[in-house]
């Protein structure tokens, strides 16, 4: 019985120790995994524990990377724990360039959070943008063209009120806004404001002139309405690289609304002369359908005639005074009118035969 209770001690105590000599190779592995890192840390001043190392490690969190910018932020005089590291990390944010932007920060006198900083960086994400280069922005401010580059037109017009194009381009000198720059508008709307104030400055001024003599009064005007306002970006200047005559669009407009008042006019005196036209044709019409009334009546009198003969209302005596009544009255139209010359008796004895 003792041998037997013997025997389980002993397997358990050679158990006891196979699985105190796993658990102490674990942990000397770990050691010497995160030793280095560990040490280095520790004589930067940034100190790390073991159990802030292996949560990096069990969090899929590259931890060199992590603990070496936090070594960078230390050194710099940022206090920024590991937990806040490798938080943004986790969200996607490039860690790295925080740590640089808020150094490059604290160096330039510009207050800038690690919160803020992380936000900017989520805000850029996917685009050419940083959080250092907002920075950078902020520190050196930089020159917008207005337009673009990119787009189309090589100048701002804008008409007068005289009718004459002004062709300008525009220099915006800005800095970035850190605590706008998240939910602010972006290098693009400050280009359309600017561009917005420049037509409307120039198309409230009376002449071309007024503008060519003094440009300034185009910046002053702009910066006047605010335009940096809701965008990420601070306006410093507005300046006028140049200003240019174009063509007169007033006089070619005139130009345009006269011959557009040709044609109406034109249009509208054709429609009075096929109106005249109609108005011919209808009272040709109405004109044969009287003669053909008149016509139609005096076909009647014949029978009305032959009637009175029947009837005895009418003698051959009456009947031949109208008809020498007719002749005579024939004869004084036809002298009238010249359409026969008058034969004198002096004449029919010079040519009897006439």
């Amino acid at each position: 019985m003792n041998t037997v209770l013997s025997s389980i001690n002993n397997d358990w105590f050679i158990a006891v120790i196979g699985i105190g000599v796993v658990i102490g190779v674990v942990i000397l592995s770990i050691i010497l995994k995160f030793f280095s890192i560990w040490i280095r840390a520790l004589f930067a001043g940034a100190k790390v524990t073991y159990i802030e190392l292996m949560a990096l490690w069990l969090r899929k969190v590259p931890v060199g990377y992590v603990v070496d910018n936090r070594i960078t932020a230390v050194k710099a005089g940022l206090d920024i724990s590991i937990d806040e590291l490798s938080t943004h990390y986790l969200a996607g944010g490039n860690v790295e360039m925080v740590i640089l932007a808020l150094i490059a920060a604290k160096k330039a006198g510009i207050v800038l959070s690690f919160d803020r900083g992380c936000a900017i960086d989520l805000a850029t994400k996917g685009t050419s943008k940083t959080v250092l280069d907002a920075v950078k922005t902020s520190v050196n401010p930089k020159v917008i063209d207005c337009p673009s580059g990119t787009q189309s037109r090589s100048s701002i017009d804008g008409v007068a009120k005289d009718g004459i194009v002004i062709k300008a381009r525009a220099r915006v000198t800005v800095r970035t806004n850190l605590e706008r720059f998240v939910g602010g508008a972006t290098e693009e709307t400050i280009i359309a404001r600017v561009g917005e104030g420049i037509v409307s400055t120039i198309g409230s001024s009376e002449t071309y002139k007024e503008v060519l003599e003094n440009p300034n009064r185009i910046s002053k005007t702009v910066l006047d309405k605010a335009l940096d306002s809701n965008t990420a970006f601070e306006i410093l200047s507005i300046d006028i690289a140049d200003v240019d005559v174009g063509e007169n669009v007033g006089a070619k407009l005139q130009a345009e609304q006269a011959e557009a008042n040709k044609l109406i006019a034109q249009a509208q005196a054709e429609m009075r002369r096929a109106a005249a036209v109609a108005l011919e044709q209808e009272m040709i019409a109405r004109s044969q359908e009287m003669r053909a009334k008149v016509i139609e009546a005096e076909a009647e009198v014949p029978l009305a005639m032959a009637e009175a003969f029947r009837t005895g209302n009418l003698g051959i005596m009456d009947y031949y005074k109208m008809k020498n009544i007719q002749a005579d009255t024939d004869m004084r139209d036809s002298i009238s009118q010249g359409s026969r010359p008058m034969v004198t008796s002096h004449q029919k004895s010079k040519n009897p035969g006439k």
